[in-house]
């Protein structure tokens, strides 16, 4: 008999804990599988404690773990996913604004093994809903739109509570996870998408709560969502994404290239060391970038030889881009043009140099 396994981080919801755990108790009942509840209390400081010590007293056979120090929803569900031992996990918040029984319906891709990972959405099944906060809801409806356009999935609602795992598959990605509040949605998204597994969604409903009643995500949370996902996506983005971030990174190193420039020669540095400087600097910031932004996990070669292509590739670069500034500069009167200017159509010759050396040679994927 399968066993799924409930992940319940906890912070401050002694009005729910109770309700909530009485309602996941009954999804078992009367169906082939078995159920494990983990509770993870992130440092409550209201008398959700004393509510877990109740239910400990009750259901010895739930497990509850307790964080010294809060840390966030994230770091509360990769220690309960970390700790769970069924052969499907899945997570429920301890407020009332999901119904657990609904997890009867999002284990049937699993235990039919269509799927790996299924979603639960809340924008899937047109249903009479509760109205409320317009931008929350735009807001959540964006980060998917840009999750799938870093993916390349089809999701509608990335930002759901219900998210449910084959344990297979998630005790591999639970230990790489690295973000401690709600950044958990994004990163957790793409390390799915990077490992290619079969994602179901099924519609569900979703009674959500407000401000006053408990919730406790905001518009800061979003702003870091949109990191993460830029963050813990761009290296597995499609064609067009990585072109957009291949215009970025470049963008930057051309803007740096461009700015160094100028100040050298205001501050009087002579035409040759100012173009040479300028070039060194704006190579180091493309290549910081492109490690921790698009090649971090693809590039083919080892460390050294990945330094060595790109120091070979920016002396090339940087012969291009000085002889091109050089000769721009020093033209016949005729056809001079400002130092600017000729720094300005360097630099543009060398993004495009660049960026076909860092995706063809440089960073070019693994070969099979």
């Amino acid at each position: 008999m399968s066993t799924l396994s409930l992940i319940i981080p906890c912070y401050n919801e002694e009005n729910t804990i109770e309700n909530c755990v009485e309602k996941v108790l009954k999804i078992a009942k009367n169906q082939s599988f078995k159920l494990e509840i983990v509770i993870v209390n992130d440092c409550s400081t209201d008398k959700s404690a004393e509510r877990l010590l109740s239910i400990s007293e009750k259901y010895p056979e739930i497990k509850i773990f307790t964080h010294e120090k809060n840390r966030g929803k994230g770091a509360a569900l990769r220690t309960g996913l970390i700790a769970a031992t069924g052969d499907f996990v899945g997570i429920q918040d301890a407020d009332d604004e999901y119904n657990p029984m609904e997890y009867i319906e999002l284990l049937k891709p699993l235990l039919e093994n269509k799927a790996d990972v299924v979603y639960g959405s809340r924008y899937l099944l047109p249903d009479t809903r509760r109205v409320l906060y317009f931008w929350h809801t735009w807001m959540n409806r964006s980060l998917t739109f840009v999750a799938n356009m870093f993916t390349n999935l089809d999701i509608t609602d990335m930002e759901t509570c219900y998210k449910l795992f084959r344990r297979d598959v998630i005790q591999k990605i639970a230990p790489t996870l690295k973000e401690e509040r709600f950044g958990f949605e994004p990163e957790v998204t793409a390390k799915v998408a990077e490992m290619g597994c079969r994602l179901y969604e099924h519609a569900i409903s979703y009674n959500p709560r407000t401000y006053e009643e408990g919730k406790k995500i905001g518009w800061k949370d979003g702003a870091r969502a949109l990191y993460c996902l830029f963050h813990y996506g761009a290296h597995i983005a499609p064609l067009p994404m990585q072109l957009l971030i291949y215009l970025f990174i470049g963008g930057v190193s051309l803007l740096v290239n461009f700015t160094v420039f100028v100040g050298a020669t205001q501050a009087g540095m002579a035409l040759d060391p100012a173009i040479i400087v300028s070039f060194i600097i704006a190579a180091l910031c493309n290549y910081l970038l492109c490690i921790s932004i698009l090649f971090r996990h693809k590039a083919r070669w080892n460390t050294p030889a990945e330094i060595l292509l790109y120091m070979v590739s920016v002396m090339f670069m940087g012969f291009i881009d000085f002889c091109t500034t050089h000769f721009l500069i020093t033209m016949t009167p005729f056809f001079a043009i400002h130092w600017s200017g000729a720094k300005f159509i360097a630099a543009v010759f060398g993004f495009i140099g660049n960026f076909i050396l860092r995706k063809y040679l440089v960073f070019g994927p693994k070969r099979s």
